[in-house]
């Protein structure tokens, strides 16, 4: 391991306040994005007088990106506040283990919704299901802006994984090649 990262060296991983600027304001920005996901979702409703009404707790997939971004909002406001937390800050695999996870869960929401989205825009004419969005174009527009905001905090936290990947294994150096000698006695 690393020993130079509490010195005052220029390498260090602590002297690095643009990448920390960079990880606190993504972080804070995935919370309104989360918020404005979950919002729109919820309040997404909309009544058809020939096929009846449709809201977000009608599909699986648009219930399951509501409970990923609650997560993910919560998630990102607690690691937002421990970034300054001199003892979490250190624990940079906690971050890197997590930020994964959530990026992953963010990807299927982003999948299921996507399906959801092409479905309704296009419909599945070999079982018979038509488009829906001619009947129901209010649900599927927020739907949609739904989905773009969720797809924004995926990018954030995509960007944020690869930050806390970069602290977790920059503590370690890298692995040496090996000497000359070592490689003609092999020979």
């Amino acid at each position: 391991m690393r020993t130079n990262l509490d010195t005052n060296e220029p390498n260090s991983i602590s002297h690095l306040p643009m990448l920390k600027f960079l990880d606190c304001s993504l972080r804070v920005s995935v919370i309104p994005l989360s918020a404005a996901t979950i919002w729109l979702t919820v309040t997404n409703q909309q009544d058809n007088t020939t096929y009846g009404k449709v809201e977000f707790s009608n599909l699986m997939g648009l219930k399951y990106m509501v409970y990923i971004s609650a997560i993910c909002g919560g998630y990102a406001f607690i690691a937002a506040i421990s970034l300054w937390v001199r003892c979490l800050v250190k624990k940079a695999w906690l971050f890197f283990v997590t930020d994964q996870i959530v990026a992953y869960f963010m990807v299927t929401s982003a999948a299921a919704v996507l399906e959801i989205l092409y479905l309704a825009y296009n419909g599945d004419k070999e079982i018979t299901w038509s488009e829906a969005c001619s009947s129901y174009g209010k649900f599927c527009n927020k739907m949609k802006l739904a989905f773009v905001f969720h797809a924004l905090a995926l990018f954030c936290f995509i960007v944020l994984a690869v930050i806390s990947a970069y602290r977790a294994f920059s503590m370690f150096e890298p692995p040496s090649l090996p000497s000359k000698e070592v490689e003609e006695e092999r020979a």
